[in-house]
């Protein structure tokens, strides 16, 4: 997997001279979209609309063979002043051999569909920072770890921060994360309930008039029960993002993170592989229409 990350980067860095260069950059930072694994606290403007395309890799667990892709669709639209909706369609792959407590398999499905719902406070044009609050609402019909059939249900709650550290050339992003879930399996009608609380840390600095060059930092802590009854497991992901402006009306980000630390309840392990993977990958592309 190293070796894949590295090629990876390898190309952008490679994009990075050959995208050509804009004339003159924009005043300041639009952070609705630089940011891979985290939100920002722009909205954009009444009117706009937007098509995106997110594909997350997830790989790496205690053993064996484990690859989880996602694939979603969204349709994003402001129709207020500082209130921006999102709704989303999910198509997963899983390919699973040989990962404990997880059954093997090979399989494409639709998974669910997401309603993102987002509204601005603070403005930091006119506030010392920006401010958002978030809830992503999501119903599937695959567990997104397992691949398993059932109903889950969950909602990720984020408090969004931001600031231009720098002007026009240096900007700083600070997300609040709680995740309650619930699940039903179609096998054996077992079900569960679970909650992750978070936080993230980003920066990204204007390497050329259209490319933003960064990296995110998350912590996160699992509990077994929407209210964080039971600890479960810890992990720290750290990573490179890029952002790259590429028209007018199109960009493109790619964020890639790696397990730095971790450990599952009642383990002295380094890492945590049983409630968190080792790497998380993320494309996202979009344009104004």
């Amino acid at each position: 997997m190293g070796g894949r990350a590295c090629k990876f980067w390898t190309v952008f860095v490679c994009a990075i001279v050959l995208v050509p260069a804009r004339s003159s950059a924009e005043a300041g930072f639009d952070t609705e979209h630089i940011f891979g694994f985290m939100i920002g606290t722009d909205i954009g403007n009444v009117g706009e609309r937007e098509f995106q395309t997110q594909t997350t890799g997830r790989f790496g667990k205690g053993g064996g063979a484990y690859r989880a892709l996602e694939h979603e669709v969204e349709i994003e639209v402001v129709p207020l002043p500082n209130f921006r909706v999102e709704v989303g369609g999910t198509a997963s792959l899983h390919h699973i051999t040989g990962v404990p407590d997880i059954d093997d398999r090979r399989q494409f499905n639709f998974q669910g569909i997401s309603l993102d719902l987002r509204y601005r406070l603070l403005d930091r044009e006119r506030a010392p920072f920006g401010f958002t609050i978030a809830a992503e609402l999501h119903g599937d019909r695959i567990d997104e770890t397992s691949g398993a059939k059932g109903r889950m249900y969950g909602t990720e709650f984020t408090l969004a921060f931001d600031r231009e550290l720098i002007p026009n050339f240096a900007i700083g992003a600070l997300n609040l994360i709680y995740q309650p879930e619930w699940a039903r399996f179609e096998i054996g009608g077992a079900s569960e309930k679970s909650s992750t609380i978070g936080a993230a840390f980003a920066g990204l600095v204007r390497v050329r008039p259209n490319v933003l060059l960064g990296g995110e930092m998350r912590y996160f802590r699992q509990y077994e029960g929407i209210g964080l009854s039971e600890f479960s497991g810890q992990a720290l992901f750290v990573g490179p993002t890029a952002y790259f402006q590429l028209s007018e009306r199109s960009r493109l980000t790619a964020s890639w993170s790696m397990q730095a630390w971790g450990r599952p309840a009642g383990s002295g392990g380094n890492l945590d592989l049983v409630n968190f993977e080792r790497h998380q990958a993320r494309l996202v592309f979009g344009v104004n229409f």
